[in-house]
């Protein structure tokens, strides 16, 4: 079966940090496109950034770009967000895929709850 977990989010406070991770099991990833989105309350989901199998290139969204970092363990099968400067419009759940780069969103994982508070 084939599963993605993700670990790491948690109550913060804005300009705080959070380091989300997701582990795949079932299958190998590695050769997968790896990428987080989020779902704010009420709002529809939405791409936050997405690496390649490689870890060669990153993609992020605009309202990210310069705080979030994405990264990647092969060996480990286990994909990274550091999220850095954290603002409470970062809120919601988030959401780690893998798939076809830029956007994989083949494959979900449960969801980890960001609550980030001013």
């Amino acid at each position: 079966q084939v599963q993605l977990v993700e670990s790491g989010g948690g109550l913060v406070q804005a300009g705080g940090s959070l380091r989300l991770s997701c582990a795949a099991s079932g299958r190998t990833f590695s050769r997968y496109s790896r990428g987080w989105f989020r779902q704010a309350p009420g709002k529809e989901r939405e791409f936050v950034a997405a690496i390649t199998w490689s870890g060669g290139s990153t993609y992020y969204a605009d309202s990210v770009k310069g705080r979030f970092t994405v990264s990647r363990d092969n060996a480990k099968n286990t994909v990274f967000l550091q999220m850095n400067s954290l603002k409470p419009e970062d809120t919601g759940v988030y959401y780690c895929a893998a798939g076809t780069y830029p956007t994989p969103n083949a494959y979900w994982g449960q969801g980890t709850q960001v609550t980030v508070f001013s």
